[in-house]
């Protein structure tokens, strides 16, 4: 699987804003992930669309979840931000050439076409077993107290 960058900021993103205690403005959390406003502008454009984060105006303005953490999957994420295809389309080679097989022959799916997906399926499921609360809890238990403290207070300046 190859996913976009916009895929793990998006990601880091919503951890941040998991943990945020009020609305947190586009411009410092590309500060925070030193990344480009314009670049995760668009990431947090397409969350806003899947309906995951929402922004509010004004000073004291920003991005938030639309739900519970523990509501929103890794998949969701993912999907809103490289979309709900599959990453492997079979075209039927197996129906080109000079020994291609006639179409009424080809009455299952190719195999190639199965495995890719059976892999993509499990994927996804792993992705949807694992929410935005679980790796928030995560990065709580492995990251140094003392950084997590000045990163909530950074957010909250």
């Amino acid at each position: 699987m190859k996913l976009s960058g916009g895929v793990e900021w998006g990601l880091h993103c919503c951890v941040v804003l998991c943990g945020a205690g009020a609305p947190v403005p586009a411009a410092k959390l590309a500060e925070l992930h030193d990344v480009s406003p314009s670049y995760l502008a668009k990431q947090l454009q397409s969350l806003s669309r899947a309906g995951l984060v929402r922004s509010t105006q004004g000073q004291s303005g920003g991005y938030r979840l639309t739900r519970d953490a523990a509501e929103i999957t890794m998949l969701d994420v993912v999907e809103a931000i490289d979309g709900p295809q599959p990453p492997f389309r079979c075209t039927e080679i197996r129906r080109r050439g000079p020994m291609a097989v006639p179409p009424e022959r080809c009455t299952t799916p190719c195999p190639i076409a199965r495995v890719m997906d059976s892999a993509d399926r499990a994927w996804r499921e792993s992705l949807r077993a694992v929410t935005i609360a679980e790796l928030a809890a995560e990065v709580d238990t492995t990251t140094p107290r003392e950084l997590l403290d000045r990163a909530r207070a950074w957010l909250s300046a």
